[in-house]
């Protein structure tokens, strides 16, 4: 009897052990370094499916990148300039907040206002998440449309 409690005891601890945090540090990982935008989407609101219209960055605007630490710490930097003159035109710096739970990511770069964002796929290769701040319909429903965005390393 009191191996079988013994047994029960340490199988409860056993699979009690396995945190969140676990889970969290597996997610900053994947997230961690330079992300490149591959393509915009404005998804319906109304049934979260209808891609109304695609933008795949183009020229300098392709260098463009985001790049996360496990650290939260977060930067954007920006290119400008025609056909293979690219330049840093800007980079952002700030902190971002994730939770393993909701899949929200929260964006604050300095000097800027926090910007919400939900994280539909996360893969070591692809990361796709939907805007959740000033979103507006586009398509005349009067449902508010959503801008997803897919990064690609």
């Amino acid at each position: 009897m009191k191996k079988q409690l013994l047994l029960f005891a340490f199988s409860a601890l056993a699979l009690t052990s396995c945190e969140d945090d676990d889970i969290q540090g597996y997610e900053l990982d994947m997230m961690k370094g330079d992300w490149k935008i591959s393509k915009r989407e404005v998804v319906s609101g109304k049934d979260d499916k209808t891609v109304f219209n695609t933008t795949v960055p183009v020229g300098c605007e392709a260098k463009n990148n985001t790049y996360f630490s496990t650290d939260y710490s977060t930067s954007y930097t920006a290119y400008t300039g025609t056909g293979a003159d690219c330049q840093v035109a800007a980079v952002s710096e700030g902190t971002y907040e994730y939770s393993t739970e909701t899949k929200d990511l929260i964006i604050k770069y300095k000097n800027d206002s926090p910007r919400k964002y939900r994280i539909v796929v996360l893969t070591s290769s692809e990361m796709r998440i939907k805007q959740m701040y000033d979103n507006i319909d586009q398509n005349g429903d009067l449902i508010p449309d959503a801008e997803y965005v897919t990064y690609k390393r």
